[in-house]
């Protein structure tokens, strides 16, 4: 099992050396990657539901430091760790832009790059940003994975598209890790399910929480959609690296039926749920250690890797 964690995008942990501190630990730690989320503008008022919250409202207050940023300032104070856009909303940012800058950073952090992608769920932000219709999502990023494969892998490039097009172009240089960056897709909705089987190198969904528990028999489920996706396309299902993102809770906040939340409770009890999640064949972990303080985070991240890690093995 590999590991994985989160860096802090907002709040006041949010700063040049809070982001550095954590990152350094993690690599000093053994940890294998570092997730960054996605925002640019919040809306004061807002209609849409956050997927992950009970109560379909958003914990953040309106600040985010910009997802490459952050990635660019971490890729050059780390050598190991790698940097995963967890998930970068594509809609958002013109595609041959952000091929570009995926490509820039690969080469520059030393082939280091993932790319775990979504089509976003705050249509007040896709206004704001002049972003392609909101109820059309899916598909421009189905087309935005297209452009990012050609432009990575092919020069000069033309392709016409429902919603971008362009002719002649050379994008270049082309990132490190051929023949492009790893691409996990987050979610698990049907429609990632099929986005995955069609264009991704991964899976990333999000479990543990009360809005989206996904235990171990859930997720056997999902996998097994998803390999009868993934061989529908053609494509190798076992090629596939399945990511799971979960929080590490204490047991004083128990699951909605008053039960132990996975990956709550004890080092050893904690250990148990690594296993289970390894035995149906996910193999990344990603947790959020985040605190209210950077010191507090990287406390929990070493009790982590002191604890826990030890009793699972690597």
């Amino acid at each position: 099992m590999r590991y994985g964690f989160y860096l802090p995008t907002r709040g006041p942990t949010a700063t040049r050396d809070g982001i550095l501190s954590l990152a350094r630990a993690g690599e000093r730690l053994g940890l294998h990657s570092a997730m960054v989320a996605d925002h640019i503008v919040f809306p004061v008022e807002s209609d849409s539901p956050y997927p992950y919250t009970l109560d379909g409202k958003h914990p953040g207050t309106g600040d985010a430091l910009e997802t490459f940023t952050i990635l660019g300032l971490v890729a050059g104070a780390t050598e190991r760790l790698r940097l995963v856009t967890s998930v970068l909303v594509l809609p958002y940012r013109n595609p041959v832009l952000t091929a570009k800058l995926v490509a820039s950073l690969d080469v520059l952090s030393g082939g280091r790059v993932t790319l775990g992608v979504g089509v976003g769920w705050l249509k007040e932000e896709f206004e704001a940003l002049d972003s392609p219709d909101f109820d059309r999502r899916g598909t421009v990023t189905d087309e935005w994975l297209t452009i990012f494969k050609q432009l990575w892998t092919t020069s000069p490039a033309t392709f016409d598209g429902r919603f971008y097009r362009y002719a002649d172009i050379r994008c270049e240089p082309f990132p490190l890790q051929k023949p492009h960056p790893p691409i996990w897709v987050g979610g698990h909705s049907t429609a990632a399910l099929r986005r995955t089987a069609r264009y991704g190198d991964g899976w990333h969904p999000v479990g543990a929480i009360a809005a989206s528990p996904l235990p171990p028999q859930e997720m056997t489920a999902h996998l097994q959609r998803l390999r009868q996706m993934t061989e529908a396309e053609g494509r190798d299902f076992d090629a596939l690296t399945i990511s799971y993102k979960a929080p590490l809770y204490d047991t004083s906040i128990p699951d909605r039926d008053g039960s132990r939340r996975s990956f709550s409770g004890t080092a050893e009890e904690i250990a148990d749920d690594i296993r289970a999640f390894a035995a149906i064949g996910v193999h990344e972990l990603i947790f959020d250690f985040r605190g209210s303080a950077i010191a507090e985070s990287i406390e929990r991240l070493e009790r982590f890797a002191a604890e826990v890690i030890p009793l699972v093995g690597r």
